[in-house]
């Protein structure tokens, strides 16, 4: 069974940073999904609530077992709060934002971590996420789409009380910290950045990623799909750099197999 949830989210309500390229980005990560084989399901706007999120993600996995595959994609803003638990080194819990984070808050890499846990042993859990997250690696410079551009960074005074920040150190992107593979559009130190091709809004990384994956051959992993999207990005006008968060094992699975 291959089951997929996407998740595009270009209005957010309560702040003042929309994107544009969010709900493309959806729409072309369930085409592409459902070409594969995968049972979709879409988020869009105000569908993609914090409580959408995670009862989607709990009802994939729930569906799940061993040798099945379950991916979900995000598009939308990333985000850091304060760490009040004392277990990440910058001091600060990355995130995801719902489209009703002004009211409700943003899903951060703790409860991220723990939705991943409750997936049966066996189950290929993937998290694509065209938002501000973690990674490393090599700098290019080619080129992309045209010249308009804005970042997936939604800043957290948009929606914590003011003085509720405290200290910390630089800026660091949502990293889930789970048995979950993770492809990431940026590390991070780095922007994931909204983007437009051909008139068409997009997300740079999103856009990269499926011109790759309609090339990929036959039996490729992901550190072959990661590579080929290295091959694009970062490049002079988005300057960030695609990341592979994955064991060794997970590093040589069948790309959405």
């Amino acid at each position: 069974m291959k089951l997929a949830l996407c998740v595009g989210i270009n209005d957010y309500p309560g702040v003042s940073n929309d994107l544009y390229g969010c709900r493309n980005d959806a729409a072309d990560w369930t085409a592409a999904l459902a070409a594969r084989g995968f049972e979709v399901r879409t988020l869009l706007d105000s569908a993609a609530s914090g409580l959408a999120i995670r009862t989607g993600i709990t009802d994939l996995l729930g569906r799940a077992s061993a040798g099945d595959a379950v991916v979900i994609t995000y598009s939308g803003h990333g985000t850091w709060v304060p760490d009040l638990d004392g277990d990440e080194p910058d001091h600060r819990d990355e995130a995801i934002c719902p489209h009703d984070i002004a009211a409700n808050g943003p899903l951060l890499d703790d409860e991220l971590f723990t939705l991943f846990a409750t997936a049966a042993p066996g189950v290929r859990t993937v998290l694509i996420s065209d938002s501000c997250h973690s990674g490393t690696l090599t700098r290019l410079s080619r080129p992309l789409g045209d010249s308009r551009c804005s970042s997936r960074f939604l800043a957290p005074s948009s929606f914590l009380p003011a003085g509720s920040l405290g200290g910390g150190a630089r800026f660091r992107g949502a990293r889930p910290r789970s048995a979950a593979l993770l492809l990431a559009a940026c590390r991070d130190t780095e922007y994931s950045y909204d983007a437009t091709f051909a008139g068409r809004p997009n997300g740079a990384f999103t856009y990269v990623a499926l011109a790759a994956l309609a090339d990929l051959p036959t039996g490729a992993t992901y550190r072959d799909w990661l590579r080929a999207i290295r091959a694009q990005l970062p490049s002079q006008n988005y300057p960030q750099t695609p990341a592979l968060q994955a064991s060794a094992a997970q590093h040589a699975w069948p790309v959405l197999a």
